[in-house]
This record gives C-alpha cells, structure tokens and sequence, in this order.
C-alpha cells in the first residue's frame, strides 16, 4: 500500500514554510539575527508578520529545522533491533548527515548557516539544547516497545544522549571550519573518540 500524497494545500503550505525559513536564515546570516525583526522577514517574503508566526511561531523556530530529527528516527526504526544501540543510533546520525549534506549544496549551505547561528547566537544555543532534548525523545519513540519499561528506557536515553553529544561535538567543529570537512566523517570521529573503534 503506497504513502499518502501530500494535497496542494500541504504542498503549498510547505513551499511557504520553506521559503520563509530561507530568507530568515539569509537575514540572520547577513546582518546578524538580533538585528532582524519577524517584520522584517516577512516583507523580505511578501507575506504578513501573521503568516510567519503561523509557520514558526517564535523568532527562534525559524532558525530550527526539523527535517534531521525525522531522518535520524527512520533510521533508527529501520535499524537492526539486535545490533548494540549505539551503533544503531550512530550510525543513523552518520546516514542523516551524509543525507543532509552530500549532494545538495544548497541544503548544505542551508544547514551550515543554521547550525553557525546557532553556535553563535545565545538565544538559539537555549533553544538548540531545547531541540537536543525533543529529539532525544524522538529517537525514544523510534525505537518502539524496545524501551517498553523504566530500566530499557534509562539505557537509551543514557546512549542516546551519549551519542548526541559527541555529534554535537563534530557539528561545532563543522561549523568552525566552515563545512570545509565532510560532516558524516566528523560525526564518526567523534563517536570513535567516546566509544572507540568498534562504535559504528
């Protein structure tokens, strides 16, 4: 049985939202993000400040993405229940970034700038850390029945966080060197360094 296709009023509604995200990240990126007011992208869209806070309703959504959380949960989901979890969480960090940043340069762009404001905006590190901790949960959630009962759940979380934090790790270094590394190699280096060669 094939998925559910999107209707025009989702597609068209997604096209909005991602437009807006654009040009809010151009903004930021180019004169800094405090000195850009929700006013001042939606004229850069042509749309009502209204409209804006409809798609993202604080100024900091719309510098966070959600698309690497679902890559990540899918991944998980997909992975080997039997394999240990943090080779199954690592490795779908790996995948979702090789997904996030081969190919597309302007995804690539994209991401970069979201993450360098994030690293270099106090407001968006708070939310950035707010964002860690939902998709910690996702994750939680991808996993199913396997985290059923409160000692299978601590363990995942423990991993989980453990694994995040290490590729938070690698997304700062990626950030500093302007995205001149490849993002997937830098996440595997930073699991490696916590928990050695055979973590992926």
């Amino acid at each position: 049985m094939s998925a559910r296709q999107p209707t025009l009023r989702e597609r068209q509604r997604s096209r909005t939202r991602q437009e807006i995200q654009t040009h809010a990240v151009r903004l930021f990126t180019a004169r800094g993000y405090d000195a850009v007011t929700v006013n001042d992208v939606a004229r850069a869209v042509g749309v009502s400040a209204m409209t804006v806070y409809r798609h993202f309703p604080t100024k900091e959504d719309l510098v966070l993405t959600d698309r690497p959380a679902l890559l990540i949960a899918e991944r998980v989901a997909a992975s080997t229940a039997t394999d240990p979890l943090v080779r199954r969480v690592g490795g779908a960090l790996v995948e979702a970034a090789g997904a996030l940043t081969d190919g597309d340069e302007a995804s690539r762009r994209f991401l970069l700038d979201c993450l360098r404001l994030m690293v270099s905006t106090p407001a968006l590190r708070a939310r950035h850390l707010d964002s860690q901790y939902a998709l910690q949960q996702t994750v939680v959630d991808a996993l199913g029945g396997e985290a059923a009962d409160p000692d299978a759940e601590f363990r995942a979380r423990a991993a989980i966080s453990a694994c995040l934090a290490a590729t938070h790790t690698a997304l700062t270094r990626w950030a500093e060197d302007d995205g001149r590394s490849r993002l997937p190699d830098l996440i595997t280096r930073a699991l490696t360094a916590t928990f050695g060669d055979g973590a992926l």
